[in-house]
């Protein structure tokens, strides 16, 4: 059996195994068909079921999570946690609440978590976890009183040298908060259990911005590499979460012009750049729709989901240099990246994990453009997680400067593995096939040494 019929074996295995997860059979299809160039090369993965393996997580842990809303009603949501490799370190992927949240959805960011923790050089394995529960229209006590409910079921499973997590769409300090005082009342232990937490109980300077900031950092290497630089680029950025307001941020930083950003309901294009201040308002303070910052600025455009293009997201429609999807997975296709090259962007970098399809991500590598697949481009939330941990170990606390500078570091290294990674197998500049053999080679390695475990 060749390297490419292997390939399609396990991914039928998948689909007969994990049928209805699609975005689970997106992730693994890009990830095992860039591994040809290395399973050509070397026929120990295959010889030792490397992919058999790989594909299916050591631990999936479904439960149910009863909590009382405000009129004193049971209300019932799903929880998750997929422990899909512990072969580099603990355990370590975000909790997700968002109502599309489901054991597909978990899958495929846990698997994507196992390479791209691989990459950033430290001791983590990957996982993933959340619920179907919405935070919006929810009132801080039925928050608390979900958390804490989730964390009864979920403490079970994690602990420092096992699993820790952290936070992802829908969860931020104040879930973590409730989440890390349910642990510690539990178990009677104050331990860095999971990450993205208070500064004043255990988290790190830069969490919050990691992500958003280690997005830039990698973009200007990549771009560096080409000869290009980042400063006066137009920038469009999808999602207004910590991802697109830190990418924003750090973009104004390295001189850049970030004019676009967007939530559920739309997008706004201010063509003279975002205001950073205004935004950090609407959508940290007050919470509120986009239209609200469109109704501060006259001169900024409010695009409504119900006014995007047919078939595609007004955010990509927009004249830009660099695009930074940070929303949300499957945010950009086909349609939105002809529109990309049509204004001349230069490159996709993504913030999100798995935002581009894949017709998306074909079209845009075959016309010359510049991509960054996100589990390079976006692993600075997760890099400094760990840095998170190593402080709690220590029980200390860095600077702002200090974790910053590490950051920005790994995020160098992250490039340059990939691209160095994509030299050595003839195909210089994909990032995609880069990343994906190197993460892969230093798991699939480790697992080889630990034998059938």
């Amino acid at each position: 059996m060749t390297p490419s019929e292997h390939v399609q074996e396990v991914l039928n295995y998948i689909k007969e195994c994990s049928p209805g997860q699609d975005e689970f059979y997106q992730a693994s299809h890009e990830v095992m068909f860039s591994l040809l160039p290395l399973l050509n090369e070397d026929s120990r993965y295959l010889d030792n079921n490397i992919l058999e393996r790989i594909v299916v997580p050591e631990r999936s842990i479904i439960f149910r999570v009863n909590w009382l809303d405000d009129n004193g009603k049971v209300q019932t949501n799903l929880g998750y946690r997929v422990q899909f490799s512990s072969t580099l370190g603990p355990y370590k992927g975000g909790l997700r609440f968002h109502p599309s949240v489901n054991l597909g959805i978990i899958k495929f960011l846990g698997f994507e978590q196992i390479f791209k923790n691989a990459l950033t050089g430290l001791q983590i394995g990957g996982a993933k976890g959340g619920s179907n529960f919405d935070p919006k229209g929810k009132s801080d006590n039925e928050i608390m009183k979900f958390c804490q409910s989730f964390m009864s079921e979920l403490y079970k499973h994690i602990g420092k040298h096992t699993d820790v997590p952290a936070g992802d769409i829908g969860v931020g300090v104040r879930e973590i908060g409730y989440m890390f005082g349910q642990y510690k009342k539990l178990t009677g232990e104050f331990d860095g259990i999971l990450t993205g937490k208070g500064l004043n109980w255990g988290g790190s300077k830069v969490r919050k911005e990691a992500t958003g900031y280690g997005s830039v950092y990698f973009a200007e290497n990549f771009l560096n590499a080409n000869d290009i630089t980042i400063k006066d680029k137009i920038c469009s950025v999808s999602g207004s979460g910590n991802v697109a307001i830190y990418t924003i941020e750090k973009l104004y930083d390295m001189g850049a012009l970030p004019v676009t950003c967007s939530d559920s309901r739309g997008t706004i294009y201010h063509k003279k750049g975002i205001d950073l201040q205004t935004l950090k308002a609407v959508k940290e303070i007050n919470q509120e729709s986009l239209e609200a910052y469109a109704q501060l600025h006259n001169d900024c455009q409010y695009i409504p989901v119900s006014k995007y293009p047919t078939g595609g997201h007004a955010v990509w429609h927009v004249p830009c240099d660099i695009a930074f999807p940070s929303a949300t997975q499957n945010e950009l296709n086909l349609i939105d990246a002809r529109e990309l090259f049509k204004n001349g962007c230069l490159l996709v970098n993504e913030g999100a994990n798995m935002p581009s399809t894949p017709e998306a991500i074909e079209f845009i590598t075959q016309n010359g453009i510049l991509f960054a697949p996100g589990k390079a481009s976006n692993a600075g939330g997760v890099a400094t997680s760990q840095l998170e941990m190593s402080q709690n170990a220590s029980m200390a606390q860095w600077s702002f400067e200090e974790v910053d500078i590490k950051l920005r570091s790994i995020m160098r290294d992250i490039f340059y593995t990939a691209y160095n990674t994509s030299i050595e197998f003839e195909c210089k500049g994909d990032l995609i096939t880069g990343a994906n053999i190197a993460g892969f080679r230093k798991v699939a390695d480790s697992m080889i040494e630990q034998g059938a475990v």
